[in-house]
């Protein structure tokens, strides 16, 4: 049977070892062709090609409930789920999205775009089944570095401590997004190469290989679990939360998890499932890499890798900018540190690393810790750079509030991928950070319209002693490297006109500041484009001014409008008897689905074009 003829999971059924194995072939061929286009996770989801098939194979979907942890490699569970015929419009504007949807299919039963909530919900999901007293499994797939997160051992704790069935599998990659950190990946990794293991694995093996899988084998359980208490020089991690374990098992050996996951259907209370997979399976070049360059891609050529998104000239992205200055300071202060919750590569830290590596930080799957430890770092006298993608920072909120702004420790926030984030969606837009982090006391905010702005920026975060957040979005811009930085007087904005006495004002930030402005001055429109800069603390000046004038204003931003730019002038308008007949432009009450950045802001309302034009509508009376 060929890919594309299956419609179910239950298709799967019909199928040999063998014919299971050609499916999974012709899985990763479809994986790569339409990866190198469309972008996407590829590493993960090529590691996970026989482990999916082998869990439809076995399991009942949708009765079953088997999911993906962050859900970004499920990727062979759509493929597997009557999505095939949709599977090229994959994280494209109106097609399927590069996460599980409860929306998009009965088959994907949870979703997720942060790590480390599938053990959570899963053993919920197992707490209501028995309440209910229905009978099905519940099949959580968790990675090993998402199971490094302080939530995953929070569930684990209360999973341990009872007696529900949950089949959990450990995909075990010795990866996370790139190469796994801390003590727990250590523990880990002396349990795949542990030599009673070997022992112990090879009775196991011994046993699930019968081609005639029935009661040799069930009658086998109790010897089984006792064979490997036994054998094994402890249950990993697992058993020190009173959870069943069994494994290393070979996860790219069908006919072999096909037995152990048919053993656990008829185990009873929660069980660990332990797999070795390589990330990258099948495509030498995902294989290969070490430093999570090919987690998550854009379009590329699959014959070379060659990526097919080349930046202009000149330009370099945000990322790359923000991580290049820090290098640049840190020469030349050597208490700045720099820390990272896994995103080494995301953020472009690569280099701050190899130079400096004993003030670099990997904190894992851990936004939590990593905050903390920002604070510590800070209490101590040194000048913390904590880079973080928007998205997962609100992870982190408390740590922030509690622990950063409470104490008014000047940590400096680095936060990457700031407003749309395109094509993963939901999960990963940066849409909220401003009004998350605003309300709090002590905590700058700020944004930069060019990369000179973005040089100052982070400079003058450096030599204040406050919280500083500075965001910035996913994407590139011209790169100016400055010779000498020069401190940006905090809270305040700049108005860009081309008269004295403009007919308008719009009030924006970011890289959109110089886009309106070019629009205005090359239309020959007395428009005013207003940086502000600073979200906290406003010019108040600045804003008195315009208010002054009588003049129609407009707001326009790439975020929230609740809890944004323009609530914050409202706030202050209404507190001073301010009189401003303020239009607004953003982001409704609502969650924006994936597609590219420019689709999304054409489908909301807010791109370059329409804004312009309902403003010199409006204005202008055309």
């Amino acid at each position: 049977m060929k890919l594309s003829e299956i419609k179910s999971p239950s298709d799967l059924k019909k199928m040999n070892v063998n014919e299971l194995n050609q499916l999974c072939s012709e899985i990763r061929s479809t994986l790569i062709e339409t990866v190198s286009k469309t972008g996407g996770h590829l590493s993960s989801n090529l590691g996970v090609v026989e482990l999916t098939v082998a869990l439809h194979y076995v399991f009942d979907s949708p009765k079953d409930k088997i999911f993906f942890d962050v859900g970004h490699q499920c990727y062979t569970h759509k493929l597997l789920t009557g999505r095939y015929d949709s599977f090229s419009t994959l994280r494209q504007f109106g097609g399927i999205s590069g996460f599980e949807k409860r929306c998009e299919s009965v088959h994907d039963v949870w979703e997720a775009g942060h790590s480390s909530t599938s053990l959570s919900a899963a053993y919920a999901m197992a707490v209501a089944r028995d309440l209910n007293h229905e009978k099905y499994s519940v099949v959580p797939v968790i990675g090993d570095g998402a199971i490094t997160s302080g939530m995953s051992f929070e569930a684990l704790d209360q999973i341990g401590g009872s007696k529900h069935n949950l089949i959990i599998i450990f995909n075990d990659n010795n990866m996370s997004i790139s190469k796994n950190v801390g003590a727990i990946s250590n523990v880990l990794n002396k349990v795949r190469t542990a030599k009673p293991y070997t022992n112990s694995k090879k009775t196991l093996k011994a046993l699930l290989q019968t081609s005639n899988f029935g009661e040799s084998v069930l009658d086998s359980l109790t010897q089984l679990k006792e064979s490997i208490k036994k054998n094994v020089i402890d249950t990993s991690i697992f058993g020190e939360f009173g959870i069943d374990y069994i494994g290393p098992f070979d996860g790219h050996d069908i006919k072999e998890m096909i037995n152990v996951f048919r053993l656990a259907k008829t185990h009873e209370g929660p069980i660990v499932i332990h797999l070795l997979t390589k990330k990258g399976k099948g495509y030498p070049l995902c294989e290969d890499d070490k430093e999570g360059y090919w987690h998550g891609v854009g379009a590329f050529d699959p014959l070379t890798g060659a990526s097919l998104n080349i930046l202009p000239e000149e330009h370099l992205t945000w990322s790359q900018i923000f991580s290049e200055t820090l290098t640049r300071m840190a020469k030349k202060d050597s208490r700045i540190c720099a820390i990272t919750p896994a995103m080494i590569t995301g953020s472009k830290l690569e280099k701050f690393f190899a130079l400096y590596p004993e003030r670099a930080f990997d904190c894992g799957i851990a936004e939590e810790h990593a905050a903390t430890f920002a604070a510590g770092l800070a209490i101590s006298n040194k000048r913390p750079f904590l880079s973080i993608y928007s998205t997962f920072l609100q992870r982190a909120y408390d740590q922030i509030n509690h622990d950063i702004c409470r104490m008014d420790l000047p940590v400096v926030l680095g936060i990457d991928r700031a407003q749309l984030g395109g094509e993963d969606g939901d999960t990963h837009h940066g849409v909220f950070d401003v009004g998350i982090l605003t309300p709090l006391p002590h905590m700058i905010l700020a944004q930069p319209k060019d990369s000179k702005e973005a040089q100052n920026l982070l400079y003058t975060a450096f030599h204040q002693n406050h919280p500083f957040g500075i965001r910035y979005p996913k994407g590139s811009v011209v790169y100016e490297e400055l010779e000498d930085f020069k401190e940006i007087p905090i809270g305040s904005w700049e108005i860009l006109s081309d008269s004295d006495k403009p007919d308008a004002y719009i009030i924006t930030y970011g890289p959109e500041v110089d886009r309106l402005y070019h629009k205005m001055h090359t239309n020959n429109l007395n428009i005013a484009i207003v940086n502000a800069r600073f979200f906290k603390p406003l010019d108040t000046q600045c804003i008195c001014k315009i208010a002054a004038s009588k003049k129609p204003v407009f707001t326009y931003e790439i975020d929230m409008e609740k809890g944004g730019l323009s609530s914050s002038i409202l706030e202050f308008c209404n507190d001073h008897d301010l009189k401003m007949h303020l239009t607004r432009y953003g982001i409704a009450d609502q969650y924006v689905t994936h597609g590219s950045v420019n689709a999304l802001k054409k489908s909301l309302g807010i791109d370059i074009n329409t804004v312009c034009n309902d403003i010199i509508a409006k204005v202008y009376n055309k």
